[in-house]
């Protein structure tokens, strides 16, 4: 896409394109990696390239919000707004690259939702293949990697800098992280407002079954059949719905209104006094903030009234990072809606804001 091109595009879904300096070209690499034990798998992701005359590019890594249909990842959707930060980035001269995760886009298997340690190898993996990929096409990674990502990506990017900083490879080195909008902890902060009805309660509904259905699937532990925790209606579909080949619409759809209608009382128990295997998985998830001190500049975004990710885990994450000595600004990215949606519109906020800073980084 020329320049012109990308900023029409991107105008289609409402990203902001006053960061476009250059046309883009974009390929979709399929790559080796490891699945949540450690086994080879394979992973796919969208590598996008600046129509500039750099030959050595820093990196820009940005990991996409949740989905739980395989079609919609960005290697392999055709929507902008899947797309659009990638080539947000790279239209500003960045080398960008946004990994599908395992189980989306043309990876097998099924998605391991909020299993940052998956995120972490496939978003690692995808630099190397991108490093290999790249000197095809006449360019080189210089080994700086600024790492961004929203909802659940707002994780997976925190997850990539603490190992970058831990040298998980030695060309790469992160230069600073910028996640937006993320749920960084469910146990003190997401479940709480999911449970109190303080968020929206359609979401709430959709993140509960994904959370148990694949949390189920990666660690066990949480139930043997769907219907020890789901009611009667929902539980012979509920894991079909977050398999990869049901899309969103469909899902929402078929899911109910509520958390009353969607849950027995052990469902509710395990989401308010976890245990076990669930609260092992809670305390993994939320180390992103809580198990390592970034050496790099950070900014936390977020956007008030988030109707999805309450702002509370934005505020627990800086404060955690504050007990080890690292003051992490907070930036409100402003009164956005995409689609009636505060959250959807702290991507698109919070994208224009972080490709500022990161240009500006040198």
């Amino acid at each position: 896409m020329t320049a012109d091109r990308v900023r029409t595009w991107l105008a289609t879904e409402e990203f902001d394109a006053a960061s476009v300096r250059y046309g883009v070209d974009h390929y979709r690499l399929v790559y080796r990696t490891i699945d949540t034990r450690g086994r080879p798998t394979t992973a796919s992701g969208l590598l996008v390239l600046p129509r500039n005359g750099d030959r050595w590019l820093r990196t820009v890594s940005y990991t996409h919000g949740t989905t739980s249909y395989k079609p919609d990842a960005p290697s392999v959707a055709d929507g902008v707004w899947d797309r659009g930060p990638a080539v947000t980035y790279a239209a500003a001269g960045f080398a960008a690259v946004a990994p599908d995760y395992l189980g989306l886009g043309k990876g097998p298997g099924i998605h391991p939702w909020k299993h940052v340690p998956s995120e972490t190898s496939a978003s690692l993996d995808m630099l190397r293949a991108a490093r290999r990929f790249v000197p095809w096409k006449g360019r080189f990674l210089d080994g700086q990697v600024l790492a961004t990502g929203f909802s659940q990506g707002a994780s997976s990017a925190l997850g990539l800098a603490r190992a970058l900083q831990d040298r998980a490879d030695p060309h790469f080195r992160v230069r600073a992280v910028a996640p937006i909008a993320g749920a960084y902890d469910f146990r003190g902060a997401e479940l709480p407002a999911l449970l109190n009805g303080d968020l929206d309660e359609k979401m709430s509904v959709a993140y509960a079954a994904y959370l148990l259905t694949s949390w189920n699937r990666v660690y066990g532990g949480i139930y043997e059949d769907p219907s020890e925790l789901f009611e009667d209606a929902y539980a012979s579909r509920v894991e079909k719905y977050f398999d990869g080949t049901t899309p969103g619409p469909d899902m929402l759809k078929g899911l109910p209104g509520t958390l009353e209608d969607l849950l027995k009382p052990r469902g509710f128990e395990i989401l308010r006094h976890p245990s076990g295997a669930f609260a092992e998985a809670l305390r993994v998830d939320a180390e992103v903030c809580t198990a390592w001190t970034p050496r790099v500049p950070v900014r936390l975004y977020k956007i008030s009234d988030d109707e999805q990710a309450t702002t509370l885990n934005t505020d627990h994450c800086a404060a955690s990072f504050r007990t080890r000595g690292v003051r992490t600004p907070i930036v409100d990215v402003g009164d956005r809606l995409y689609g009636g949606s505060r959250h959807l519109g702290a991507n698109l906020a919070g994208t224009a804001r972080t490709v500022r800073w990161f240009t500006s980084l040198r």
